[in-house]
């Protein structure tokens, strides 16, 4: 099989990609189980640009751009498939249970302020006043208006459909074990004995991106980090924001499921839901709600994190291989970074921009010291 573009990689990542490109190449996405049933079927959806970020880099204001895209990105696929994603900026709540909280936060998104991104410092009655189903121990929290949640199943299956529409072809249930190299060029891909051949390929595996022989060196390894989540249920929605706590948070949609998450260990890819993780997720969710985590989950899963050796995306080319786009290591930002890494790479293939460079592969390589 012959393409212009090969993605190897289903998930939300390699979905975005491919559709982007799809506007002016015949592009195909080979996936080793199912569309995007791996990390992007596990992840709370949570856009949390501001929330997760520690210092005002260039992985922050990637994060923030990528966010910004969603609301064009959400109508975009809702006018072309009917697809609702349950884009939500309600907002984020961030709760103090204790005066080092306060104090911890305080300093940390001090510099968010200063450079003129929306926070808002709330004492607890406001709190309980925005979620009355809070715990009443909080002391009050901050409110990040411009981050929210993406339902990211509903996400996946309108990027989906948005790819079928444009002639993307998928092929599912097909892993990739190594790439065509031909005089240090990349020029496909084998899964066993089939062979796919392509101008441009992709590695858009998540977790499993090292796991394709390359055939060339690469300096990295993505490795697994395992996730593991609770999904709640109420009779209707309880909570408006993504509430983060000092121990996790809980996420909210809008048919009154709610998802608790989230835990991070090492464990390769042992799928494994462990008592001590949930016996954690329960009792952080009942920090935040006590009457929501006094009820019994009503599903659990894992998930698997693709994790860089400096836990930042690893995007672009390769030194010492013509032909291959890397999309790697978002860890715990697929989501978010999906419509800005589509955006980065479908530059960077057509020549008209690049990936940044702070981003390259090229900084695993000794010369690039």
């Amino acid at each position: 099989m012959t393409t212009d573009v090969l993605i190897i990689g289903g998930g939300v990542i390699g979905l975005c990609i491919a559709r982007e490109l799809a506007y002016d190449h015949s592009v195909t996405v080979v996936e080793r189980g199912r569309c995007g049933m791996a990390a992007s079927n596990a992840a709370a959806g949570m856009l949390g640009a501001q929330a997760e970020a520690y210092g005002d880099d260039a992985f922050f204001r990637l994060c923030v751009e990528s966010r910004e895209m969603f609301p064009g990105l959400a109508s975009s696929l809702l006018d072309e498939t009917q697809i609702d994603v349950g884009l939500d900026r309600t907002g984020t709540l961030l709760l103090n249970f204790t005066e080092a909280d306060i104090a911890a936060r305080s300093e940390r998104f001090a510099w968010q302020k200063a450079a003129g991104f929306a926070i808002e410092q709330l004492p607890a009655e406001a709190v309980r006043r925005e979620e009355p189903f809070i715990s009443t121990d909080v002391l009050g929290g901050f409110y990040l208006p411009d981050d929210g949640q993406v339902d990211n199943r509903k996400l996946v299956e309108a990027l989906r459909a948005s790819c079928e529409m444009r002639s993307v072809k998928i092929i599912e249930g097909t892993a990739v074990d190594r790439l065509a190299v031909d005089s240090g060029k990349v020029t496909g891909a084998f899964a066993r004995d089939t062979r796919f051949s392509a101008g441009t390929v992709v590695l858009a595996a998540g977790a499993w991106g090292t796991s394709v022989q390359a055939g060339f060196e690469l300096p990295f390894l993505i490795k697994p980090m395992r996730g593991q989540i609770l999904m709640f249920r109420t009779a209707k929605r309880l909570f408006k924001h993504v509430i983060v706590g000092p121990r996790g948070y809980i996420v909210p949609r809008a048919d009154g499921r709610v998802l608790s998450g989230a835990t991070m260990d090492d464990a390769g890819f042992d799928d494994s839901i462990t008592n001590e993780a949930t016996a954690h997720l329960i009792e952080s969710t009942a920090e935040i709600s006590p009457s929501l985590g006094s009820l019994k989950p009503q599903e659990a899963w894992t998930g698997f994190r693709p994790y860089a050796p400096d836990r930042l995306p690893v995007l672009g080319r390769v030194p010492n291989a013509e032909g291959l786009i890397l999309a790697l290591g978002h860890f715990r930002n697929g989501i978010l970074l999906s419509p800005v890494t589509a955006k980065l790479a479908a530059a960077e293939l057509r020549g008209t921009g690049s990936m940044p460079t702070g981003f390259s592969p090229s900084r695993f390589y000794p010369a690039a010291a």
